[in-house]
């Protein structure tokens, strides 16, 4: 019992273990805007990006014009809101985006002494947590005309990033301490020249998963015709399985989700939704594709697996409970009014999922129907995913940064 009472950091995407899950914590399920609002930061950009929390500190990233020029790493104090430190990389162009993903849509990750963060063209750099610059590393211009959205995540002393979307998309390892690259897959680009030509829809936005199967780790990642495992002390191919691409384009938005020996995941713009068994090498197409269903309801955020389901969200701000074994929905229903970008998080056994306009809705992880439990509104825009640590709620919106906690 004491050890569930000790605060456990939120150092990632997704959390600790990178699949949106927490250990039980005392956190509020009910909030209102006066209570169990502790602090409130005014951020002076938006950003898609989600905070992470590490040793008393709350990171996250933002923007300091509209063209993606200026791109910061930004630290706050975890018990007052205080903002620490900043620092600020430039490139010396304009870059594209898509107006509802502001420039630096990633999240940092933290291993207790370092911070890292993907700012794509202008860098993959490292930080001590008082922000001194320990290293920066120039990986190329990472151009698409929706602009870019994954995130590091830390696995053995390496970080490891999926660069996509762009020109050469890869995914690579590299030592947390110097920045050294330690591996790098490239992932081929298929696109014809007719299909260039036509302009083509392609690129993928996943942050991997890490997962172990076996005797060795996987690093499990969509890309944009095929989800990739790859091995993560080299970075080899261990097994892929292909039909992520629509008709729509070559599209991969979320996470995987992991269910057992399955990895599930989604073409991106009402594409596919695939199961897979992890226990295969090479083309497991064929041999370990368990399931297939085409023409999903586009779904940008990741979804979990609890209480033995998975549990989507979809764009438009509906939930799907899917069933592993078959890939099937056991229901599919509206969770609150206004659509969805943020990402399902599972907290003292409870969903919690935030919308584009601010409200933050707790229910059930039932398989059977959808059970809500909780309604709580902050009425600013956002597209990013809460972050849980010692029992209290970062949220990011457009205009804040806040901390919900239990009433004072």
């Amino acid at each position: 019992m004491a050890a569930n009472c000790l605060a456990q950091d939120w150092p990632q995407w997704r959390g600790p273990t990178g699949d949106g899950q927490v250990p039980a914590q005392a956190m509020p399920r009910v909030w209102d805007n006066e209570a169990n609002v502790k602090w409130r930061t005014p951020l002076a950009q938006p950003g898609n990006g989600s905070p992470i929390t590490a040793k008393g500190r709350v990171f996250l990233t933002m923007r300091e014009d509209d063209e993606g020029r200026g791109r910061s790493l930004y630290c706050f104090d975890q018990q007052t809101g205080k903002r620490l430190w900043r620092d600020t990389v430039t490139i010396d162009r304009a870059m594209p985006t898509h107006r509802t993903n502001p420039h630096c849509s990633t999240t940092p990750a933290c291993d207790g002494e370092r911070v890292v963060v993907w700012h794509a063209s202008a860098g993959l750099l490292c930080y001590k947590l008082d922000g001194k610059k320990l290293w920066q590393r120039d990986l190329g211009e990472f151009r698409h005309e929706w602009g870019h959205g994954t995130s590091p995540i830390l696995h053995d002393g390496n970080v490891i990033l999926h660069t996509g979307p762009g020109v050469e998309s890869f995914v690579a390892a590299f030592d947390m301490t110097t920045g050294e690259t330690i591996w790098k897959t490239v992932e081929p680009n298929l696109l014809t020249k007719e299909q260039i030509e036509k302009k083509r829809l392609a690129g993928s936005w996943c942050t991997p998963l890490i997962h172990r199967v076996g005797d060795r780790d996987l690093v499990l990642c969509g890309q944009p015709t095929r989800v990739v495992a790859y091995d993560a002390r080299d970075g080899k191919i261990v097994w892929w399985c292909g039909g992520i691409s629509s008709k729509n384009g070559d599209l991969t938005y979320s996470s995987p989700v992991v269910a057992g020996n399955l990895c599930m995941i989604a073409g991106g713009y009402v594409g596919p939704l695939i199961g897979v068994r992890m226990d295969g090498s090479g083309d497991v197409t064929k041999t370990h594709r368990a399931w297939f269903h085409g023409e999903q309801i586009t779904n940008c955020a990741s979804g979990v697996f609890a209480n033995g389901a998975i549990f989507i969200p979809e764009m438009g701000g509906f939930v799907q409970c899917i069933d592993p074994a078959t890939g099937k929905a056991n229901w599919r229903a509206r969770v609150g009014r206004g659509n969805s970008w943020g990402s399902i998080v599972q907290a003292q056994g409870k969903l919690y999922m935030m919308n584009q306009k601010g409200a933050t809705y707790v229910f059930e992880p039932n398989a059977d129907k959808l059970v809500m439990l909780a309604t709580n509104t902050i009425d600013e825009a956002t597209n990013s995913t809460p972050a849980v640590s010692g029992g209290e709620i970062f949220l990011r919106t457009h205009e804040h940064l806040y901390c919900i906690a239990s009433k004072r």
